[in-house]
């Protein structure tokens, strides 16, 4: 497999409250909610860079979509890192999550591998660190 992941789906209970943390406490671009007129079609989908998009649907739909049962949701199945520029930045980034209604799960701090990062759930309870790594070089 040639790998080339463009998009990454977040199941969610709430679309709405799910799409007001993304876009208004994170400032993420989107054009809101599309795909109303279709059952099970409402989501939102985010630019992040270079084509990458993040997309939020609802549980059910995603459930209804792959056929499988909806699940009790687990926050350590896995997490989305977020990589910025300095140590500064963790925090700057951390503090807009919690203003926005993330739950600090780990406050940003010296990592063991020499960097400094932290945790943050989601309104879902979906995992996101963030984190300054020395040895990562950043393009914008």
């Amino acid at each position: 497999m040639k790998p080339r992941i463009t998009l990454i789906t977040l199941a969610v209970d709430d679309l709405q409250a799910s799409l007001a943390f993304y876009r208004d406490g994170l400032g993420l671009a989107t054009q809101g909610i599309v795909g109303e007129q279709f059952e099970h079609g409402a989501v939102a989908f985010f630019d992040l860079q270079s084509g990458f998009k993040l997309a939020l649907w609802p549980r059910d739909s995603l459930a209804h979509d792959t056929g499988l049962a909806k699940s009790a949701r687990s926050a350590t199945e896995f997490s989305i890192g977020h990589n910025v520029a300095t140590r500064e930045e963790v925090d700057a980034v951390m503090d807009q999550a919690r203003r926005a209604g993330a739950k600090i799960v780990k406050p940003a701090q010296s990592a063991f591998w020499g960097g400094y990062a932290g945790y943050f759930q989601d309104p879902d309870g979906h995992l996101w660190e963030i984190a300054w790594n020395p040895q990562f070089g950043l393009a914008d």
